[in-house]
């Protein structure tokens, strides 16, 4: 239990991470965190598929296709219809939050529980890894997490600020759709721990979350400045790395 706390607040408070370094360096360039967006896409992407749908599969039994392919499936569309009810980080800045400095506090509101509905998924999702009694598989689900939250936590910063929200405010904003993530860890790990029979279809569900946030929302926004190659490469790196990772841990 300690290291699933651990791991929790770990995944959580990188965001935390990301928008400490998005108060620093506020001119960060897009090219750098794109780079570092690519990388965490590629090990979630490998982490989705190493560490959850492979693993649906394998304790899914004789039924473990349907299972899986049910799951992946069930995940992808619940992230699209949150999508459709809120609209997500890349697709709210750039649109009403930065276009008017003076933004009411609806408009502020809108964008922090943005974030933080899109964050719940992301931490049930770590959460259902340790379920899985995987430990090794679980802490590099939530390693790719946490990487790609470090980047979220750096944009988030200067739309808010431009809102004008002071820095307190925007810091505890932050910190709150980090703790978002804390709570849907212990919501997957113990969602796991009563039921063992849901496990192969909860696997793949945060697999698909995974792929969905990697497709739809990860993906985009790195190419969306120009850095397309560097991003690509980026990405297979952090793939590759996950890979031989997984490979030596067996």
């Amino acid at each position: 239990m300690e290291l699933i706390l651990l791991t929790a607040l770990g995944v959580g408070g990188a965001t935390v991470i990301g928008a400490i370094i998005g108060f620093i360096f506020k001119g960060i360039s897009h090219k750098f965190s794109d780079i570092v967006l690519s990388f965490a896409a590629g090990v979630m992407l490998s982490a989705a598929i190493l560490g959850l749908i492979l693993p649906s599969l394998e304790a899914g039994g004789k039924f473990g296709l349907i299972y899986t392919i049910s799951g992946v499936f069930a995940g992808a569309l619940c992230l699209n219809l949150i999508d459709k009810l809120v609209p997500h980080l890349h697709k709210l800045v750039g649109a009403d939050i930065e276009e008017h400095h003076n933004a009411n506090l609806s408009k502020v509101l809108l964008f922090v529980m943005a974030i933080a509905i899109h964050n719940l998924p992301e931490g049930i999702a770590a959460g259902v890894g340790f379920g899985s009694g995987d430990t090794s598989r679980a802490i590099i689900i939530a390693g790719g997490i946490a990487l790609q939250n470090i980047p979220e936590g750096m944009v988030i910063i200067g739309p808010m600020l431009l809102a004008g929200v002071n820095a307190k405010k925007t810091f505890i904003c932050a910190m709150l759709t980090g703790l978002v993530e804390v709570i849907g860890t212990f919501i997957g790990y113990f969602a796991v721990s009563v039921s063992t029979a849901i496990l192969p279809f909860a696997l793949a569900f945060a697999g698909g979350t995974m792929l969905y946030i990697i497709s739809d929302e990860m993906i985009p926004e790195t190419h969306a400045h120009g850095s397309e190659r560097g991003a690509t490469y980026a990405l297979l790196v952090g793939f590759c790395i996950m890979l031989i990772t997984d490979y030596l841990l067996g």
